[in-house]
């Protein structure tokens, strides 16, 4: 876990994370218990996700110090506005069993896809969360699923300029316009999905280029996203996907075939987008 990003404030975080999203899904810390064996020191989790508790418990029966760990978390939908964001974080905080975050995030910038007023609601979230962060409770701040038009309006009223914008982000889909704003202004994308489900894993293309370098096409992918720059947070059950998922080895996609990757057709997209109701994607068979 050498590798490391610099945030906007100075603060570093490991390359490859830990998504817990459906972590707990039999009752238990479990299989985060077994990514701390494997070696991640970096974990994501969410209200929504409802693994804060498992993390904690993980986290504290490791025997690990808090300081050996990061901690991300971030507040849902119906947890927005000034008052709303303070109970909610310190709900997390209580699960999570710290009395600090070292990230803590807006999940999505809209309560619903019609929601008129969401530009003052965001500010005042994000107004506490500052506070949360000068007061030392929070290391870092940042937003998930933020599209430009949703951080111009914190940035233009903001003290603090969001450190991270979590993503949707693997082969096939790479949001390219909110890549290169996050970029431009020195906000850290992290990618959740990284891996783009098992379409992506099975595209030829993938599957080609995973055979030519040696590698499982999950890995492949995790470094197409570290060298464009991008922070994963994938997720695994079994304790021998999260070592390959963590030790990607010393491979390096060339320049040609990271264009293949770029240039790949829309492709994997969950079907979340925070302006518009969410899409059941349905794979239908190629008809010639």
């Amino acid at each position: 876990m050498a590798d490391k990003f610099r945030l906007n404030n100075g603060m570093t975080i490991p390359e490859i994370g830990f998504g817990t999203y459906k972590a707990a899904a039999d009752g238990t810390e479990r299989v985060i218990s077994e990514a701390i064996w494997a070696g991640y020191r970096y974990f994501d989790t969410a209200s929504f996700y409802g693994t804060e508790e498992e993390l904690g418990m993980a986290w504290t029966q490791s025997g690990l110090e808090r300081g050996e760990i990061q901690i991300a978390s971030k507040a849902w939908k119906s947890e927005l506005g000034y008052h709303e964001v303070r109970k909610a974080f310190e709900r997390s905080l209580e699960r999570l069993k710290t009395d600090y975050l070292d990230l803590y995030l807006i999940h999505w910038p809209l309560p619903t896809p019609d929601y008129r007023a969401w530009e003052k609601l965001d500010l005042d979230t994000w107004k506490l969360m500052e506070e949360f962060y000068q007061e030392g409770k929070v290391r870092a701040i940042g937003v998930s699923n933020f599209l430009p038009q949703h951080l111009l309006n914190l940035m233009e009223h903001a003290e603090v300029v969001p450190a991270v914008d979590q993503l949707e982000f693997h082969p096939g889909h790479t949001q390219e316009v909110t890549l290169r704003f996050c970029q431009d202004h020195g906000i850290q994308v992290q990618a959740w999905s990284p891996l783009g489900r098992n379409r992506v894993l099975k595209d030829p293309l993938i599957v080609s280029l995973a055979e030519k370098y040696g590698v499982s096409p999950a890995q492949l992918c995790l470094k197409y996203d570290l060298q464009r720059g991008v922070m994963v947070i994938p997720k695994a059950s079994s304790p021998e996907r999260m070592r390959q998922n963590l030790n990607l080895g010393d491979f390096t996609i060339s320049q040609i075939d990271m264009y293949r990757i770029d240039t790949m057709p829309d492709y994997g997209w969950s079907g979340e987008h925070p302006e518009r109701e969410r899409v059941d994607i349905q794979i239908k068979a190629h008809e010639g």
